[in-house]
């Protein structure tokens, strides 16, 4: 039996809600908000007009259900998480990218300034987001220029015995060994909260009130560091990133070739440009740039804090809608422009250039990738072309804090979000190939329990021996299908003279060094190498940075910094006996028998 949408529209409600459209198979094919249900629904079984991708959706629809909700700010949330766990054929897309960089000053008692990556709902406080990494570093370089706020992490904060070199150059006020009490240290986190609000009048007028008040009382040397900090101040303020924008503003330009589009996103806070950011993604066939649009803001502001004003070039859907639920979710009036002049107008077309140029190099990029998929397949005489390839690689010193890296590539290149890192278990004693085994094992049997998909095709760093361990592995496991390939370094380990193994005992494969096979080898391989020695190195570092007194129950921060200070250092801590131990203050017997017995079992 046909699906009659003229009567289910005619039965549905007025009020704000969403719908979700089902094929004969049950999947989903569409899911989309309305202010009013009913009106929304018979648009799209009306007599004509319909566009050719909402007449190819309505042949498919089998079943609909509406969701009502309260407001139309509830109806956004409810239609962006079904998108997200049905992923519709027929909606836009758009990646959860979480990439935003942030400035987070934290919630401690001598709070530290620092880049941030990550959710905004934990302690502290942050100020962004920005566009770059590189916008939020060139910020607090010039931040600690002004004032000199601790930089260093926890583990080191808590241990220190004396200033580190960033206080001797006047980069830091070392509250850490109470050269600053934190009274003093809270006045400059004041003035580093100002200067990152973008309120630099009101700083500037502070530190020029300060600088007075010194030189009349005589305070020469505190008026000079006044006066320091104001002519830094002032630099900063001619500097290239100061905002020839007002307020909070997100600019947002699309260009599209075929399915794939890019969204150019130009980001302005507290009147500071911050830079751009880039989004690609593919959309529908027939799929108009309005509505692309529209996606985007729907989804990519339920994610991230929306600015006061957003301008696009493009007459969005759902405007008013959109407008109102932003308002509501952030607390305050959200614009959304299509019609500016101006500054405003040249920022615009700025957007629509770069959001070009991007999409361009984009496709070319990925042209370029699929030429290699095909070269090596041609090389290596498969019967069909790869569209997934992963390659691990094995990193450690001396056999330390052991990492296995698995990187994934596609016809389109890198897949970040698909890499994984395995921290071996097992003692390997730098033994390679148990580390290897043991990072294939974890993964293909993740990949048999239903997390991810196989690879058409496996890199191992290895030659003839890692080949065979990985081929033993793999048959242990029961999975099948998959091309396995050695990559060996080739004469005086040289980047493309690699020799790839199809079999342990057949002869090696040279790649041509200027074939594209060879440059889609050294790009997966090298990445896995990167991947896997920066995941041995952030895990060897946190090794050497904890403090065992850290593993102590009954021993906090005060106790632990009383301790250092106390012995000068956790080696004289670990010689020191019960009774030396007692003599710290807050350390009874009991808590001196703990600290006496962890550090000397």
């Amino acid at each position: 039996m046909s699906f009659d949408g003229k009567q289910f529209a005619s039965s549905a409600p007025t009020q704000p809600g969403v719908y979700v459209m089902y094929d004969a198979n049950e999947k989903c094919l569409y899911v989309g908000k309305a202010q009013n249900l009913r009106k929304r629904i018979s648009s799209y079984f009306r007599a004509s007009g319909l566009e050719a991708k909402t007449l190819a959706l309505v042949t498919h629809i089998e079943r609909m259900e509406v969701h009502i909700t309260r407001s139309d700010s509830e109806a956004l949330l409810l239609e962006y998480n079904l998108i997200q766990e049905l992923k519709p054929r027929y909606n836009v897309m758009m990646r959860d990218d979480k990439s935003y960089p942030y400035i987070c000053l934290s919630d401690e008692e001598f709070p530290r300034l620092k880049f941030y990556r990550g959710s905004t709902r934990g302690p502290g406080r942050f100020f962004g987001p920005y566009a770059n990494a590189g916008a939020v570093r060139e910020v607090l370089n010039q931040i600690h220029k002004i004032i000199p706020l601790r930089q260093c992490e926890d583990s080191v904060f808590k241990n220190r015995t004396r200033p580190c070199l960033q206080y001797q150059i006047g980069r830091c006020s070392a509250p850490c060994t109470g050269e600053i009490d934190a009274e003093h240290y809270r006045d400059d986190i004041r003035q580093a909260s100002l200067l990152l609000e973008g309120d630099d009048t009101t700083l500037d007028a502070e530190l020029n009130r300060r600088m007075t008040e010194s030189a009349e009382r005589l305070g020469f040397e505190e008026a000079a560091r006044y006066r320091d900090r104001i002519r830094q101040l002032r630099k900063i303020k001619t500097g290239q990133f100061v905002a020839h924008l007002d307020g909070d503003v997100d600019v947002l330009a699309i260009a599209r070739i075929d399915r794939r589009f890019c969204i150019a996103l130009l980001t302005v806070r507290d009147g500071r440009n911050l830079g751009q950011q880039f989004f690609l993604n593919t959309a529908p066939r027939n799929t108009d740039e309005s509505e692309i649009m529209s996606a985007f803001i729907s989804q990519h502001y339920l994610r991230h804090k929306s600015p006061g004003e957003i301008i696009t070039h493009e007459d969005i859907d759902d405007n008013n809608l959109i407008q109102n639920a932003l308002s509501e979710a952030a607390g305050r009036r959200v614009i959304i422009k299509t019609q500016v002049r101006g500054r405003r107008d040249r920022w615009l077309d700025m957007a629509r250039i770069n959001a070009a140029s991007h999409l361009e190099r984009d496709l070319e990029d990925r042209g370029r990738n699929l030429d290699r998929f095909k070269d090596l397949a041609r090389i290596l005489n498969l019967e069909r072309l790869p569209d997934r390839l992963e390659c691990f690689d094995v990193s450690h010193t001396m056999g330390e804090k052991t990492v296995a890296s698995c990187v994934v590539f596609d016809q389109q290149g890198s897949m970040n979000s698909e890499y994984r890192r395995f921290n071996i278990r097992k003692q390997t004693h730098g033994d390679d190939y148990a580390a290897m085994a043991e990072a294939l094992e974890r993964r293909y049997r993740r990949v048999l329990d239903g997390e991810g998909r196989l690879p058409d095709m496996l890199l191992i760093d290895g030659g003839k021996g890692q080949l065979s361990r990985a081929i033993s592995i793999l048959d242990d496991l029961g999975v099948s299908g998959v091309v396995i390939v050695g990559v060996a370094k080739g004469l005086e380990r040289r980047a493309g003279q690699e020799r790839l193994f199809l079999s342990p005992k057949g002869p090696p494969t040279i790649l041509d060094p200027a074939s594209p096979a060879s440059h889609l080898v050294q790009a997966i391989r090298d990445e896995a190498h990167r991947f896997a020695i920066t995941g041995h190195r952030a895990r060897r570092q946190k090794s050497r940075t904890a403090s065992r007194l850290d593993e102590i129950p009954g021993i906090g921060p005060a106790k632990r910094r009383a301790l250092l200070h106390h012995f000068g250092g956790l080696k004289e801590v670990r010689k020191a006996g019960v009774e030396d131990l007692t003599k710290v203050p807050g350390i009874n017997r009991m808590l001196a028998e703990k600290i006496h017995l962890t550090l000397n079992p």
